[in-house]
Formats: C-alpha cells, sequence, structure tokens
C-alpha cells in the first residue's frame, strides 16, 4: 500500500498536478500557442530582422541579397541628423502630448461618469450607460468622418463659439500649438533662444514645450469621448463589487463624501486604476486609424503619430527597416510607462507611523503582509481599515482633505 502510495505521489506535479492533469493542459492549450505563435511571435521576429536589415520590400527579407546592418535603422531615427530624425521627433512630440491629455482626462471622465450611473436614485440608469458607451462600439471610421464636419471651418463646433463671440479656428488646418497661440495672445510671439535654438530629436525645446496643435486638439477631443463609456463600465464593475460595509463604517465615523471616496473608494479602485490607465496609454501611443482617416499627418505633420510615421515610412516610402525600428522604439516606450505607472500604483506598507497615528493596533500592519516576498501590503482591508481612519480623524479635526 506505501508502494503504491509513494507511486502516485512520483506522478504528481509539484503544484498538486497530475502528469495526467498538465498534459491534458497542454493539449487543450496548444491550439492557441500554435496560432499565437504563427501569427503573433513569428510577425515579431521577422519585422525585428527587418529592422535590423537593409531590405527593401522587394522578395522575400530572408535572401542572401539581404544584408544585416546592426542598429543602423534605429541610429538613422534617433540621431540621423536629418528629416529622418526630424520627422520621428515631431511624431514623438504629436503623440507625447496627446497621450498626456488624453489619457488622465479620459481616466478622470470615466470614473466620474460610472460614480454617476452607479447611484441608485439616478432613474433611467440603463439608458444612460447604454448612451454613454455608445461611441466606443461605434467605428472609429465614422466617428472621424463625423468629426471633420463638426470641427470644419463652418461646423457645428465653430458656429457654438461663434454665439458666445469666439472666431473659431480652421481646426484641420492649423499647425500652430494651443500654448504657444496663448502665449502670442499675451504678446510673446518667439521663444528665447535657448529654448528655439536647442532641442531635442530635431525638434526645438520651444516647440516641444508648444503643446499639441490646434488639429491634434481635435483629435484628443475625440479620443475622450469615444474612449471613456468602455472605461466607464471597467470603474462600474469595479464600483458595483465594493463592500456596502465599507462604506457603511466610514459613514458612521462621520467622514464625509469626498472623504469617504478619497480615502475609502479610490484605494479600493487601484487595481482597476492601473487597468485603465494601462489600456489608455497603450492605446494613445497606438493611434493610426483616426490619422489616417483624418488628416494623413497634416497640416505640416503636427497630427503624425508614430504608428502613422512607421506605416508611412515602410509603405509609401519603402523603406522598411526605419518602418519597422520606429515599432520597435514605440514598442519600448509603452514597456517603459507601463513599469513606471506599475512602481507608482503599487501596494505600500502601512508605516508604524501612520498605524500610531490613527490609533490602529500594530499587530494588524505585521499580519496584513502575507509575507510573499514583495514588500507590499497584499491585504486591502488594512489599506480600507486605514482609510476609514484618517478620514474620520480629519472629520474631527474639523479639516479640509
Amino acid at each position: 500500500m506505501s508502494t503504491l502510495a509513494s507511486r502516485a505521489s512520483l506522478r504528481r506535479h509539484p503544484d498538486g498536478i497530475n502528469r495526467g492533469e498538465a498534459g491534458s493542459g497542454w493539449l487543450f492549450t496548444a491550439p492557441t500557442l500554435v496560432l499565437l505563435g504563427l501569427f503573433l511571435v513569428v510577425p515579431i521576429l521577422m519585422a525585428l530582422w527587418v529592422s535590423l536589415s537593409n531590405w527593401d520590400g522587394n522578395g522575400s527579407p530572408f535572401t542572401s541579397a539581404v544584408k544585416f546592418v546592426g542598429l543602423q535603422n534605429f541610429g538613422s531615427v534617433l540621431s540621423g541628423g536629418g528629416l529622418t530624425e526630424q520627422n520621428f521627433g515631431q511624431a514623438l512630440k504629436n503623440n507625447a502630448w496627446y497621450v498626456l491629455l488624453v489619457v488622465p482626462t479620459q481616466t478622470v471622465v470615466a470614473l466620474f461618469l460610472a460614480i454617476m450611473v452607479n447611484r441608485r436614485v439616478l432613474k433611467g440608469r440603463g439608458i444612460f450607460r447604454t448612451a454613454f458607451y455608445f461611441p466606443s462600439v461605434t467605428s472609429s471610421v465614422a466617428i472621424t468622418v463625423l468629426w471633420l464636419f463638426l470641427f470644419s471651418q463652418s461646423g457645428a463646433i465653430n458656429n457654438v463659439l461663434a454665439w458666445v463671440g469666439i472666431n473659431g479656428p480652421n481646426w484641420f488646418n492649423e499647425p500652430s500649438g494651443i500654448i504657444q497661440d496663448g502665449l502670442a495672445g499675451l504678446g510673446v510671439k518667439s521663444g528665447p533662444s535657448v529654448l528655439t535654438g536647442n532641442g531635442f530629436l530635431g525638434v526645438s525645446w520651444w516647440d516641444w514645450i508648444g503643446g499639441p496643435s490646434v488639429a491634434m486638439t481635435a483629435f484628443i477631443f475625440m479620443a475622450i469621448f469615444t474612449t471613456s463609456g468602455t472605461f466607464m463600465l471597467l470603474f462600474l464593475a469595479a464600483l458595483q463589487n465594493l463592500s456596502g460595509e465599507v462604506q457603511e463604517a466610514a459613514m458612521v465615523d462621520g467622514a464625509s463624501g469626498w472623504q469617504r471616496f478619497r480615502f475609502v473608494t479610490l484605494p479600493q479602485l487601484r487595481p482597476t486604476l492601473f487597468t485603465v490607465l494601462t489600456l489608455g496609454l497603450i492605446g494613445g501611443w497606438q493611434i493610426f486609424d483616426q490619422i489616417y482617416t483624418g488628416t494623413q499627418g497634416g497640416p505640416a505633420g503636427t497630427t503624425t503619430s508614430p504608428a502613422y510615421l512607421a506605416y508611412s515610412t515602410a509603405f509609401q516610402n519603402q523603406n522598411w527597416g526605419q518602418g519597422a525600428a520606429i515599432g520597435f522604439i514605440v514598442f519600448v516606450i509603452i514597456v517603459a510607462f507601463t513599469i513606471l505607472q506599475r512602481f507608482i500604483l503599487r501596494e505600500r506598507k502601512v508605516s508604524k507611523r501612520r498605524m500610531r497615528l490613527y490609533n490602529l493596533p500594530l499587530s494588524a500592519r505585521d499580519g496584513g503582509d502575507k509575507n510573499d516576498g514583495d514588500g507590499n501590503d497584499d491585504d486591502p482591508g488594512m489599506g480600507v481599515a486605514v482609510g476609514i481612519a484618517a478620514a474620520s480623524q480629519v472629520n474631527r479635526a474639523g479639516g479640509t482633505v
């Protein structure tokens, strides 16, 4: 009997999975792994080779005529000193302002909408949820065409602005930056020599801080309009999973609505917030179809994105190596920002000083950490308890948050 038990234990995986179960798992996942390998991993490896070669688009990139050039394509894009570097710098500047303005704004708008439609006192919540989400499921090409009509010189937006005495711009034909336009209205028509004479990636620092162009600003409005509904659903699902008992405990302690939101609700939304910010960041750096349909990079390249630049460089200019290199540079940028977001939004231990400040037992701090080696407080209840204590402490002190 002991011999059979020992044999059975040998057949069992260290994680408690039998060898037969493990084999069945690999068998069921094999079709998906094959498809991912053929249509995801293999194309990525091929694109990587193209970015390191001098392939011109004729024939196969794996023939003997195609030579390995190393990081030459990356060097031309990042430090070539010519038009290629300047075009990439302009595209990077456009997209950086786009992400900087779109991601925070759409996150705030989505969270606000989720809180509004999650209120039980709101009648017709289903109608509002559908209305807010509808732009997200509409074709981006259709939305772009609609936006071209709304923001045309004689479009509805300029007509509304005319009612309040504002002469609207020619949105999709205005290349100047909105910050530079604002400074020009104050009499500052050019920047200091230290900003105009120096720059990065072929673009002066004065242009870098000049803000997005008027044309790109219209695309920023469109992105917020079309994506906020999707992220609203993510926040709504997270809000509906929150325990009502925690909110009631905070109310008993005298926390106001804003204090409950800041110290109790928002910390529990941290995983969803990270997901929304990450998805927004990835989508922001991949903007392509709106540019292709609307302006194709104009006016004067002020709506060109790295994704569109990679397309035009490869498919229109037949410079496939540089086009692939631009794609991988954008990939590195997305990964870097995602890691940075994860670091900023990571769970942190509750310090002993804060535990004493809110009169919570110090033993709870040690009990909250699951001691998994990541140095983080893995018990969300501990953070909520501190949040309730903080809200009630502030409320008793009669101060503001």
